[in-house]
């Protein structure tokens, strides 16, 4: 028997260390991470509301230190386990604002790192409850959520001088002009993806060109490449990948943070001759003013960056520094869908295209959600704009994406598409999981049969 809906509780924050192996065949690879293990930490809001409805969210790493970040979301559990399910639901803004507002783990941060990304899973899982209770997708229920109530699930604070309540509230209600007819089209073709998948710095040229002629194949009309490790590598793979597109698709490179401010400008102009599109992640993510001198010394290549940008105030100044052309937030990274939802504002307000980050474990799955309700009800375009796309490990959510010519087809199961298959958390979950037992007990025996040769 379950609790009367009005006075049910959140009775539970759980949490799993889920790692997969995807370092063996080298998926993810790239300039400066060349062996993930893509992984989460995962937590599960559980209730005693009876109806069987849970909240779902986690936080991508790529292995070591996944147990860490873990341990950051069970700092959290006294700030959640007891709260009262319709009053979380109603305005998950509260909890943000509790979760980021402990001064003592405030001190971790503030508003950035570990910490952060713990809040970002905590309250990503209490929108996964709060649509799930809704009986709507996640998108669609900020698509169809009052504006005066959205600009209210933000923190303005240090962004006031960008992005006020009142401007938030104006761009949401002309946002919504029109919003029943793009959401129609939005089921119907879906939204513009691009891919990463023949991309990684680990796969060689054979598996490049087909991998990015059947990307073209398969409806794609962007891919990208991982570059930054070795420039004259770089220049060839570049060359075998515009060859097996042709001239028309756009190509993307991403140095993942690998180079100085003079090393990026240098590199991309010698990758020029190929034509592409932006460079992504071309220095350290918090060297505002070093993207600002990236963009004008590689123009008319594009600057890209959001990944690792850890919070609203660094997305904030590297717009108002001129230092980007492709915003590229990440559902993962901030403090959940409220400063996701400031992010999308101030690109709005400032005409950057979203772009989202997905090259990780679920991130695909959740940053559909975040640029469908762009789309619908605050920019009201898809130009320039596609969600990046990565093919592996969809298989474990409960509500994995669905790629139809070159689009995320719109979810249509209530929540926030976090949910894994428990299958999946039985077999991966760290160290302890079917998967990992196994292999600890392949090297025990290794080692021990070693020994007695010796």
């Amino acid at each position: 028997m379950g609790t009367d809906a009005a006075r049910a509780r959140i009775t539970a924050l759980d949490t799993y260390d889920i790692r997969f192996p995807t370092s063996r065949e080298l998926d993810g690879s790239d300039a400066m991470n060349p062996d993930p293990d893509y992984s989460a930490a995962y937590v599960v809001l559980r209730t005693d509301a009876g109806d069987g409805l849970e909240g779902h969210g986690f936080t991508f790493t790529i292995g070591r230190g996944n147990d860490v970040q873990v341990a950051a979301i069970e700092a959290l559990r006294e700030h959640v386990v007891g709260r009262p399910v319709a009053a979380l639901c109603a305005n998950p803004a509260d909890l943000s604002r509790d979760l980021i507002g402990d001064s003592q783990l405030r001190w971790l941060g503030p508003e950035k790192g570990v910490m952060h990304m713990a809040i970002g899973a905590v309250v990503n899982a209490a929108w996964d409850l709060a649509a799930k209770r809704e009986g709507l997708p996640l998108w669609q229920l900020l698509a169809e959520a009052e504006p005066e109530w959205l600009a209210a699930q933000i923190d303005y604070r240090y962004i006031s001088d960008a992005l006020t309540y009142d401007e938030a509230v104006n761009l949401l209600r002309w946002g919504k002009e029109g919003a029943p007819q793009r959401a129609a089209a939005l089921r119907e073709r879906g939204y513009p993806a691009y891919t990463t998948s023949p991309g990684w710095l680990g796969y060689g040229d054979e598996k490049l060109e087909r991998l990015a002629k059947q990307a073209v194949a398969d409806g794609f009309t962007q891919i990208k490449l991982k570059v930054g490790a070795d420039l004259d590598d770089d220049v060839r793979r570049m060359r075998v990948a515009r060859a097996a597109v042709g001239p028309e698709i756009r190509i993307a490179v991403d140095a993942n943070q690998r180079w100085s401010v003079g090393e990026a400008i240098e590199w991309v102009k010698a990758l020029a001759e190929f034509d592409p599109y932006w460079i992504e992640e071309p220095t350290s993510p918090d060297d505002i003013l070093g993207h600002a001198a990236v963009r004008r010394g590689v123009a008319p290549v594009k600057v890209a960056t959001g990944e690792h940008v850890q919070n609203r105030v660094i997305f904030k100044q590297l717009i108002q520094a001129e230092a980007i052309d492709v915003l590229q937030l990440d559902a993962a990274r901030v403090g959940g869908v409220n400063e996701n939802l400031a992010i999308l504002l101030l690109a709005a307000k400032h005409g950057i295209p979203v772009c989202p980050h997905a090259g990780g474990v679920g991130l695909c799955e959740l940053v559909q959600h975040l640029s469908m309700f762009d789309y619908v009800a605050l920019s009201h375009t898809v130009q320039d704009r596609a969600i990046e796309y990565v093919d592996h490990l969809h298989e474990h959510f409960l509500d994995p994406v669905v790629i139809e010519r070159g689009h995320y087809a719109a979810p249509r199961i209530p929540g926030f598409s976090a949910q894994m298959l428990a299958e999946s958390v039985e077999r991966y979950v760290y160290p302890h999981g079917t998967f990992w037992a196994a292999e600890a007990a392949e090297a025990a025996a290794a080692e021990a049969a070693g020994a007695v040769t010796e």
